[in-house]
Formats: structure tokens, sequence, C-alpha cells
């Protein structure tokens, strides 16, 4: 399943840079549309939808996220398995964890497979602002 929405306050005659490739990834619709809502409203990003691991994969190599929101408990491919795809082929993205799951040691795990964040549902835009900071994504 795929969707894409635009989010950017550029004109469509304005030259300049592109929007960010931001991939939302969840198997729940009500989960993405709420993730969506949380991000900075300025922030110029084009957003694609997934609602399992193996489809985003596919959307990651078209190009479709360069910050990728994971969740980790989707049918077909998890959070963890897609995170461990990313790793293996040496992939080049921000991955943010954005879960319910937050058993014993999956925060560390999720970061050890190379998330730059872990987010607990439900996601908030005071939990997602300091994390894009961070790494130089958004002010």
């Amino acid at each position: 399943m795929q969707s894409r929405c635009r989010r950017s306050r550029r004109q469509p005659h304005e030259v300049g840079p592109m929007p960010l490739p931001v991939l939302v990834v969840d198997d729940s619709t009500l989960a993405r549309k709420l993730l969506i809502r949380a991000l900075p409203e300025e922030w110029d990003v084009e957003i694609t939808q997934a609602s399992d691991g193996a489809a985003a994969l596919e959307l990651y190599r078209a190009g479709k996220g360069a910050v990728i929101f994971l969740d980790l408990t989707m049918p077909v491919m998890n959070g963890f398995q897609v995170l461990e795809a990313i790793q293996h082929e040496g992939l080049d993205t921000f991955v943010i964890v954005v879960s319910a799951d937050v058993q014993c040691g999956a925060v560390e795990r999720a970061k050890a497979l190379g998330a730059i964040g872990f987010i607990s549902k439900p996601v908030s835009p005071e939990a997602i602002r300091p994390i894009l900071a961070e790494y130089g994504l958004h002010e």
C-alpha cells in the first residue's frame, strides 16, 4: 500500500531545493495519519506511506525515504527486519522508530541497527522535533 502527499509551502513555479522525501511506515492507517499530523507544519517534505516493511524497502530504494518513520510491529516484514536490511545493504537514510513496542531491549536493539531515535506512540510534535533538530533535518 502506498500513498503520497506533499506538504510544501513552495509554489509550483518556484525553483529551489527539492522537498525532503519522508517515508511513513505503519500497518495502521490511523497511526500514519497521526504521525503525519505531528510532523512540523513548515517542514518542506514529500511524504510517502507504506503499510509493511517490504513495501517500505521498495519505496526507500526508489528514493522515497531520506527520512523514515518506522513502526516495529507490522505484517510481511517487521521494523527490525527493515533495519537489518538497511544496515546489511549499507543504505543511507535516517530512521526514526515510532512504536508502542517498548519491551525491554527494543530501544537498544533499534539503535544498534542504526535508528537515530525511538519515539513511543502516541507520537507528538514535541517528541519528533528534537530528533530532527539533532541531525540537522529541521530547525
